[in-house]
């Protein structure tokens, strides 16, 4: 499949597969220079009025119960929901912080009985 591993093969890859220096590449994306152009002209055409009406008929389709509408609203707006810790690991943490902290306490006055009584 591969030609020796010193020589390039006739596809622009070594060997291993990999590319060798000067190889053109892929022909990139074909409609990428049509689909600028079209985003550019979309972006002509809208003026920031415009944004405004849409998003206030968005948040009042919202409003009215439209699903699709409230997760646009509420994703642009508020973002992501936050995947932060449930209550059980936050009680586990303070518990824990709690423990070595009474560890740390009776230690002291354990210190503080071995010096009084030597």
């Amino acid at each position: 499949m591969f030609q020796e591993k010193n020589g390039p093969s006739p596809n622009g890859r070594d060997g291993r597969g990999k590319f060798v220096p000067g190889n053109p590449g892929g022909p990139g994306n074909p409609h990428g220079r049509q689909v600028a152009k079209l985003r550019t002209a979309l972006v002509s055409a809208v003026s920031e009025e415009d944004i405004r009406d849409i998003a206030k008929n968005l948040v009042t389709s919202a409003k009215a119960g439209d699903l699709g509408a409230v997760k646009l609203v509420l994703s642009y707006s508020v973002g992501p929901p936050h995947q932060g810790p449930t209550t059980d690991i936050t009680e586990l943490s303070e518990i824990q912080t709690a423990t070595k902290t009474i560890g740390a306490r009776t230690e002291l006055e354990f210190a503080d009985l071995r010096r009084w009584r030597s």
